[in-house]
């Protein structure tokens, strides 16, 4: 692996397209269709770059804890492909970079709602919490749901309806996420000495929080109908999508494997990912109609 592969590693460019892809329905609802081109790129660059150092900045916190875990153990930190200093450094520069580019293009709403993104995830998630309790995720949930909040700052030097309804989807859609997760490396994370939902609660009690959570997430996701111009194009898709999310997390506590728990991991990626598909594909067909 090359020295930039590396760097990028450290910023889990896995995670960024569910960033960015939550940012973009809330830019073009926020500004009633496309915005400018300039605003656009700005600040899903500005993004990027502030939810990168946050994952930097944590991969450099936890290199001794994933050195334990058999999934994070090659990353480039606890594998010594990265000196920790480096990564500090990279860490810090990347947000430096996406707040003065958001400060500068999106405005200061925007770069101030970033910072306190980066300040959360590391030092209340990472720091305090993700240590010592399975409800850091909540926590950690704040920071991963803040790009909609960001894009509509972006817009209109405030957050608006538009940025807080998509900020409470991913927020809600984050629990049954990560305790999906939780349940399928539940080893892994004892390894590393995570406290974790499943070793404190029991698998069914953590699968009956997963449905808790969906049954929070589903009406959320219908109330872009009734509070933001999105119709059918988005509407039959939120509920095919949500049905089918519904239905993994029952078969699942119904009959818990670590193979369901993947499948219901799954389920969440293509569920969220297809909720900001369909609410981009109805943006442009009310704007082309």
């Amino acid at each position: 692996m090359s020295s930039t592969a590396n760097y990028l590693a450290l910023t889990k460019p896995r995670i960024l397209p569910l960033v960015l892809f939550s940012g973009l329905p809330a830019l073009l609802l926020a500004a009633g269709g496309w915005p400018a081109a300039s605003v656009t790129i700005a600040t899903l660059i500005g993004t990027a770059f502030c939810a990168s150092a946050a994952n930097a900045l944590n991969s450099y916190l936890e290199r001794d804890l994933d050195a334990r875990m058999e999934r994070t153990s090659r990353r480039p930190l606890p594998a010594g492909l990265v000196r920790p200093r480096r990564a500090l450094v990279f860490g810090l520069a990347l947000a430096l970079a996406g707040v003065v580019l958001l400060w500068q293009q999106a405005g200061p709403v925007a770069a101030w709602i970033a910072v306190s993104a980066i300040l959360v995830y590391v030092f209340v998630y990472t720091l305090w919490l993700k240590p010592r309790t399975p409800f850091a995720v909540i926590a950690g949930g704040v920071s991963g749901a803040i790009a909609p909040l960001i894009a509509d700052a972006a817009v209109d030097g405030r957050v608006g309806i538009a940025g807080w309804l998509l900020f409470a989807i991913v927020f809600a859609w984050q629990p049954p996420h990560f305790y999906a997760i939780a349940l399928f490396r539940r080893s892994d994370y004892a390894r590393a000495g995570f406290p974790m939902l499943p070793e404190r609660i029991g698998e069914q009690a953590t699968c009956n929080r997963i449905l808790a959570w969906i049954g929070v997430l589903l009406p959320l996701t219908l109330l872009p109908m009734m509070l933001a111009p999105l119709g059918w194009v988005y509407g039959l898709p939120a509920l095919l999508l949500g049905a089918a999310f519904l239905m993994r997390a029952i078969q699942l506590r119904l009959r818990p494997s670590t193979a369901g728990a993947r499948r219901l991991f799954a389920m969440s990626l293509v569920h969220l990912l297809g909720l900001f598909a369909a609410m981009i594909a109805d943006l442009a067909y009310e704007t082309l109609s």
